[in-house]
């Protein structure tokens, strides 16, 4: 499209500023001009963002607002960040006014469109701000945009004409994306309800594969989108470092402290002695360099490591000290390095990323809150250490090196250990080639549902019928059937068992004859105060005495700690002072030493068609002249290179030339140190395909009597069998592919994945709400409080929390439809398991075990706070007969117990009856009442006869 199409002063400003339109301009903006709904490709650093962003800032600089002040806001951008909100309304500055400088210079009168922002970092005076006086651009996140849609906020989005979704592949395959979708239809409603034409969606991603999917995500199944392929990263030059020559042989221990539940975890060889110096040797080659790793934990701690490194070499020492004398020693002031992730505080992040833009800070060691396209100034070079997991990963990530149009991406990628190692030169041979994996939308998250449906109800009276159809104009529940859209509304209503059910109150009530459902009192408080669908970790807020936030941390870590500790955070030292309910008092602590902070957090596994591509590349590596085609094909230096072909040669000449890869799956065995089998099953397909097949395992064997613990990672599965089964065929490993759904589904329900994911599906839902807004819960009382509540639904195989788990699960979590195709190329041979028997682990296997120590060695361990909670749950009889009646008594606190018979019989503020809907229920729960006890719980004589039909 010509930029004759503009106006005069949006033309005079981009012709000045710009030589010509990138390819994702061009490509575009004719298709943002004519309307559509629209999903652009393009690479990091290729102007999509103002692509996105011009054509309706032309408009609005060009027309009137609308007369109604109200309704201003026209042009909504969402981002999955709150850093990638601030830094785009940062740099829509640049556009704004220089749009408004042309205007003046060719004596154009324009208006010149204002920019709002709301984040859940928004002041509550801000947000205030925005409902009197809406800007024309809003800048928001999908919860921000769905807590708009929940108040008396959502008037002000009524003429919105656009809404420009960034980083869309980030979201489309979570539930986070499917909480989107349902948000994105209720403004529409909203808009269409005033008069207005549907928003056009604008969609933007520099890594989506395929763009149908994505397209259908953004649109949904009614809607025709336009696609903009501009093309992916070209200009990428990526590498893959060893510093050893020999991984295989590392002579020096690892001396860092622990904590956290690797404390005991015996001391080990580490490349890390080796990995330092060269990390310090590339930052200071280089004006401003971004490390990326795949933890927090390893973000403080690397970061505290450089910088120690760095101040020895200054000092003129010949080696660093140990880790324990130099943690947090450097303090607030003068650090090379700096830590940033999702635990400190905003106020923490943006000033940091204040000073690596401005080039006081040379490096930042970052984790995925740097991920996305967040505009990090002049990054010279990017450092990832491990592999980055996904080629989506490492696409997003290198990117952030050389950001601007036509600028050269730059990066190092140092593997952690040999395994890693093979991993790494797979996906960046397949970024250099563009090889991004699938994305997939999920399909019919009911816990989501739930929420929204709760949320539209609150402020608006609806007919079954409305709420289904506009559900199903997303692509995530296009296939809803009204047998699951009846479940989430007998869920939300009431119509399970008071009596067994007692801590779930409706939130709706469905007038089944009339077919219409509406809100409860309370339903639009809950709803705004547990928002969203990232799940609560119970993390404590971090505080200085006068209140301003320094980051947060994990429960477990607050649960060891004292007032008097000192920790690290943001590569600052941190002294305790007081540790309350919900949140850590601290001051500065610079100077001293303190321990490192752990959180706990999931990582996605090991994409199958990644595992596929690894397996190929296993066998590639074992034919003459690898390391020659290893350097010049895969990007990997001389000594990567030749240790990545030695471990294979190794794995090879330690299982009789068995070396697993994308045709032969290797089931190794050998004895323990106490004389108890182990068997690896070697494999390449990933973490969410090994899991469910550890599980099928687990219910094959205890079908024939034995006994199996299991653990799995993305190269395979640890099996340890008992002394006695030492026949056990490779049959019982490999059960048929139309078998596993119905053994993993017999296993599933009693792990702690499961167990887990019911609580944070229960809380999405609204069934677990917070019971103080603004509070914290511990982790602890929202698993008992989940506890309780599976076990009660467990008797209901209809309860559509437990069915939402299990599909999270085995789609979401799982790959069993990758499983069933491993398992059917088994079937049809086109997939060999061969076996052999070992003296000791072989390398592939020896990697394996790592992992084994860190799950049993703290199988039993918990909390403080969980442990004294466990003291409830133990068997009354056996208990009293073990310490006598008193010792029982003594556990529970007499006033604990009086509150609870309070709060258990509706007699305290909170929990008494305040309309009719709720005296309804609490005569249901507390059966028959007279007078004087419906009083004492308010509830009026006048509703009695209503309540009780």
């Amino acid at each position: 499209m010509s930029l004759e199409a503009f106006s005069p002063a949006t033309r005079e400003w981009f012709t000045t500023s710009f030589p010509s339109p990138t390819p994702a301009q061009a490509l575009g903006w004719p298709a943002i001009a004519a309307g559509d709904h629209t999903l652009i490709l393009a690479p990091t650093g290729s102007g999509k963002t103002l692509a996105a962003f011009l054509w309706g800032l032309d408009r609005l600089s060009s027309t009137l607002p609308p007369d109604d002040r109200q309704r201003r806001t026209r042009l909504v951008y969402v981002s999955p960040l709150r850093a990638l909100a601030v830094d785009v309304e940062r740099n829509l500055r640049a556009p704004l006014q220089g749009i408004a400088l042309a205007a003046d210079r060719i004596g154009e009168s324009i208006v010149v469109p204002t920019v709002g922002m709301r984040t859940g970092d928004t002041p509550t005076e801000q947000r205030r701000l925005l409902v009197r006086s809406p800007p024309d651009v809003l800048i928001t996140t999908p919860e921000s945009l769905f807590l708009m849609l929940t108040s008396r906020a959502r008037e002000t989005l009524a003429g919105v004409e656009a809404v420009i979704v960034d980083e869309i592949h980030a979201m489309a395959a979570t539930k986070r994306g499917a909480h989107l979708a349902v948000t994105l239809e209720r403004l529409e409603h909203l808009v269409v309800g005033a008069g207005g034409r549907p928003p056009q969606r604008i969609g933007l991603s520099a890594t989506q594969r395929p763009l149908e999917e994505i397209a259908r995500f953004l649109g949904g199944p009614g809607r025709t989108v336009r696609t903009v392929d501009a093309g992916r990263a070209t200009d990428l030059d990526v590498e893959v470092v060893v510093p050893v020559e020999d991984m295989g042989r590392l002579g020096e221990v690892l001396d860092e402290p622990a904590s956290g539940p690797t404390a005991a975890a015996p001391a080990r060889a580490s490349i890390w002695p080796s990995v330092h110096p060269r990390l310090l040797e590339l930052i200071r080659q280089h004006r401003s360099t971004l490390i990326f790793v795949n933890a927090r934990r390893l973000a403080e701690r690397l970061a505290a490591r450089l910088n120690e490194l760095a101040e020895a070499e200054e000092a003129g020492e010949d080696a660093p000290r140990p880790v324990s004398d130099f943690v947090g020693a450097i303090g607030h002031g003068g650090e090379l390095v700096r830590a940033h992730h999702g635990s400190l505080s905003r106020e923490q992040r943006l000033q940091i990323e204040d000073q690596l833009k401005a080039g006081t800070l040379k490096a930042l060691v970052a984790t995925s809150s740097l991920e996305l396209g967040i505009d990090m100034g002049a990054i010279d070079l990017v450092i990832q250490v491990e592999s980055p997991g996904s080629v989506a990963s490492g696409l997003q990530r290198i990117g952030r090196a050389g950001h601007r149009v036509g600028g050269t991406s730059r990066g190092k990628v140092f593997p952690k250990h040999r395994g890693d190692l093979v991993e790494a030169a797979v996906v960046v041979r397949r970024m250099r080639e563009g090889l991004i994996e699938e994305t997939r939308y999920l399909r019919n998250p009911l816990d989501v549902l739930a929420q929204q449906v709760v949320a539209m109800c609150a402020l608006d009276e609806w007919t079954v019928d409305e709420l289904t159809a506009l559900v199903r104009r997303t692509a995530t529940y296009a296939e809803l059937t009204d047998d699951a859209m009846t479940s989430v509304l007998d869920l939300l209503s009431g119509r399970y068992p008071s009596e067994e059910f007692a801590e779930l109150r409706p939130r709706v009530v469905w007038d089944r004859l009339a077919g219409t459902v509406r809100g409860r009192a309370g339903a639009q408080r809950i709803a705004v105060t547990n928002a969203g669908t990232i799940p609560d970790r119970g993390l404590f807020g971090v505080f200085l005495p006068d209140g301003a936030r320094v980051g947060e941390l994990d429960e477990e870590m607050v649960y060891e700690s004292r007032p008097g500790d000192t920790f690290l955070l943001g590569a600052s030292t941190w002294r305790i002072q007081e540790i309350s309910y919900d949140r850590v008092t601290v001051t500065p602590a610079p100077g001293e030493p303190g321990k490192m902070p752990f959180w706990h957090g999931d990582r996605p596994g090991r994409p199958l068609e990644l595992g596929r591509a690894l397996g190929a590349f296993l066998r590639e590596v074992r034919e003459p002249g690898a390391v020659e085609r290893l350097e010049g094909e895969y990007g990997l230096d001389r000594w990567a290179a030749e240790n990545l072909v030695r471990y294979v040669e190794e794995q090879a000449e330690a299982t009789g030339g068995l070396v697993p890869d994308d045709r032969t799956i290797v089931v190794e065995r050998f004895r323990d140190e106490i004389g108890d089998w182990r068997v690896c099953i070697l494999s390449p397909f990933g973490a969410r395909v090994h899991a469910p097949w550890a599980m099928a395992i687990e219910a094959r064997m205890a079908d024939a009597d034995l006994a199996v613990q299991s653990i799995w990672s993305d190269d395979g599965i640890v099996l340890r069998l008992p002394e006695t089964a030492e026949d056990v065929p490779v049959e019982l490993l490999v059960p048929d592919a139309d078998e596993v759904e119905e053994l993993v589904l017999r296993t599933l329900p009693d792990t702690a994945l499961f167990a887990a994911r019911f609580r944070e599906n229960a809380a999405r839902a609204l069934l677990l709400p917070r019971r103080q807004p603004g509070r914290r819960t511990p982790l602890w009382q929202q698993r008992r409080r989940s506890a309780d509540l599976l076990a009660v639904a467990s008797r209901y195989p209809s309860f559509p929390i437990l069915l939402e788990t299990t599909r999270e699960c085995l789609a979401d979590v799982f790959d069993l439809s990758g499983l069933r195709a491993v398992l059917s190329d088994v079937a049809s041979q086109r997939l060999r398991v061969a076996s052999v028997e070992t003296a000791t682990a072989s390398p592939f296997a020896s990697s394996l075990l790592f992992g084994w120590v860190a799950v049993y060695m703290y199988e039993g361990d918990a909390p403080l706070a969980e442990r004294r909670a466990a003291a409830l749950a133990l068997d009354r009889d056996l208990l009293r007969e073990l310490l006598g009646a008193d010792e029982l008594r003594d556990l529970i606190d007499p006033a604990a117990l009086a509150d609870l018979e309070l709060e258990l019989q509706h007699l305290v503020e909170g929990r008494q009856a305040r309309d009719a809907d709720e005296a309804h229920d609490l005569l249901r729960r507390l059966g028959p009442l007279s007078t004087e006890e419906l009083a004492a719980r308010s509830v009026p004589v006048a509703l009695v006869p209503r309540s009780s039909d």
